[in-house]
């Protein structure tokens, strides 16, 4: 019995700006700010590989001093229509109705919201009053692995069964307006918000990609790394600058045994479909996996195009890959990283 991924279908909030006119936004946030260092912020949103993001929230109100209340307030209206335009989409694709889905899981990490987002959905579109939930919300970038990771274990323990996994996020509702902080600048330069649904099947007639395994690899020691302190102000990034270090000395051990473990090396591995954390996290993985003959170009150009929309960003590229038409038998790896620190890998067959 075997578990494929049926579809995928991203969704983007309404408003957008490319970084060009997003720069007036951030010189007026750091009016008063040394002059030197209004420049070098300035080269870091040029520099950021991002040339558009969308947000849930328009330019204005981003930087606009409003309360955590109020940002949550949007960050749930937002997630609100952005799942259910994402989920409405992917089941269009597949030819599925909402009462076809057995399993519902929902990733975010940008906001809180209780019930979560799948409650909603449930009345929305009026889907299975007996259908599972599972709303996930510390996994951070990770998550949109993560959640197919969960589905694949439920559907391999449940055959003839259907599940969506939706992750949701608007990282520029936890932008802090009073931090001037290189962690919140460089955050605010790379991320974007955006959705995207992965519906999943454990039928026996399903048709899309095979997940062949998936597996977590945690780093001891590393809860530091990356994640979100809760302040008065919201949700205030932690990202450590040696991230793209660790990724780099771990690396061997995230990518090697797995593949082994399977039967497979990298070079039996056609294509990577990895999350883009950043320019200088995606810069050290291009030049790991160049090293053995690999490219991430798809990463890059979403990196380019959308940001780093968290936990959706992989499932982005992901959807690049099922687009195309790939010959039968060719295998795929996602791969991202997110708190904890923890890597999360998925190995596909085409």
């Amino acid at each position: 019995m075997s578990v494929t991924i049926t579809t995928v279908a991203k969704e983007l909030p309404k408003h957008t700006r490319s970084t060009a006119e997003i720069l007036p936004f951030v010189e007026q946030w750091l009016h008063g700010q040394e002059d030197r260092f209004r420049r070098k912020v300035l080269k870091i949103f040029e520099g950021a590989g991002v040339s558009r993001r969308y947000s849930i929230m328009d330019a204005h109100e981003v930087f606009f001093n409003s309360s955590f209340e109020e940002r949550n307030d949007i960050y749930v209206r937002g997630m609100k229509d952005l799942g259910k335009r994402s989920l409405e989409k992917a089941l269009a694709k597949a030819d599925w109705d909402a009462k076809d889905i057995d399993y519902i899981i929902t990733v975010s990490c940008t906001g809180i919201m209780i019930p979560s987002v799948d409650a909603y959905l449930i009345n929305e579109l009026d889907m299975r009053q007996d259908v599972v939930r599972l709303p996930v919300t510390e996994m951070g970038c990770a998550a949109g692995i993560s959640g197919m990771i969960y589905a694949h274990n439920f559907l391999k323990a449940n055959p003839g069964k259907r599940a969506a996994v939706l992750a949701l996020e608007s990282p520029t509702a936890t932008f802090q307006l009073e931090d001037f902080s290189m962690v919140n600048i460089v955050s605010a330069a790379i991320f974007g918000d955006g959705a995207a649904c992965v519906l999943m099947s454990s039928e026996a007639d399903a048709e899309g990609p095979k997940v062949i395994d998936d597996s977590m690899y945690h780093f001891y020691d590393a809860t530091h790394m990356m994640g979100f302190k809760l302040v008065n102000t919201g949700l205030q990034m932690i990202l450590d600058k040696d991230v793209p270090e660790q990724i780099s000395s771990h690396f061997g051990t995230i990518i090697h045994p797995f593949l082994e473990a399977n039967g497979k090396t990298i070079e039996d591995v056609d294509h990577l479909i990895f999350h883009p954390g950043g320019k200088k996290i995606v810069q050290t993985v291009e030049d790991l996996f160049g090293r053995l003959g690999k490219n991430i170009d798809d990463t890059k150009e979403v990196l380019n195009l959308y940001g780093n929309m968290s936990s959706a960003t992989v499932l982005y590229v992901l959807e690049r890959f099922l687009e195309r038409d790939i010959p039968k038998g060719e295998l795929g790896l996602m791969l991202s990283f997110g708190p904890g620190f923890s890597a999360q890998r998925i190995l596909l067959e085409f």
